[in-house]
């Protein structure tokens, strides 16, 4: 079983962290934040990965914190959790339609962090989660896991759906990436040999 666990701890917020790439979606999720909550367990549910998270943050100033860090130990969980990355597929896409929108999602666990963001939304909360702090959410979980991320809304108009449809896919594309690759389940997925 692939599991990691982490504790990060600074003057803004306080960290657990458990992961189980090889799980069923199970979740104890609790942020102090709803809606990042309830993205969370999206994301855990569709990817089949068993995430335990705990963070008490300095929400008291604004969520800023809270939401980037959380995307921190979660990409340095799954990290750990990877290790040297032997076996997996590397590479993972997924399109998710909801309701009125499609959002796609792409990710390429090389060891190189770039995130492509396409999304616009029109309103500045959903819940009482600013909606700028998606960005910095994908940004961060970026930045730790050294990944390639494309997230794009391609179109719809319910912010809330166009977020959900973000997660799902990323989550989706998230779980096809660090599967093993039977037919290469002792190597590298790479030509150069390293990753």
């Amino acid at each position: 079983m692939r599991k990691s666990t982490i504790e990060r701890n600074t003057k803004e917020t306080k960290i657990s962290c458990s992961i189980n790439l090889d799980g069923t979606g199970k979740y104890e999720i609790s942020t102090g934040i709803g809606f990042l909550d309830h993205m969370l367990e999206i994301f855990s549910y569709h990817s089949l990965i068993d995430l335990k998270l705990k963070v008490v943050g300095d929400t008291n100033v604004d969520l800023h914190h809270t939401v980037e860090d959380s995307a921190y130990a979660i990409a340095q969980a799954t990290s750990q959790a990877l290790g040297n990355k032997v076996g997996i597929k590397r590479y993972g896409f997924f399109y998710i339609p909801m309701d009125d929108c499609l959002s796609r999602c792409v990710i390429d666990f090389c060891g190189r962090p770039e995130l492509v963001w396409n999304v616009n939304l029109e309103l500045e909360k959903l819940g009482e989660m600013d909606t700028e702090l998606f960005l910095e959410f994908f940004k961060a979980f970026t930045n730790e896991a050294k990944c390639n991320l494309h997230v794009e809304n391609l179109y719809g108009k319910n912010n809330h759906h166009i977020i959900e449809s973000c997660f799902k896919a990323f989550a989706k594309s998230y779980r096809s990436a660090i599967e093993i690759d039977q037919k290469r389940k002792n190597s590298i997925p790479s030509s150069k040999g390293t990753l």
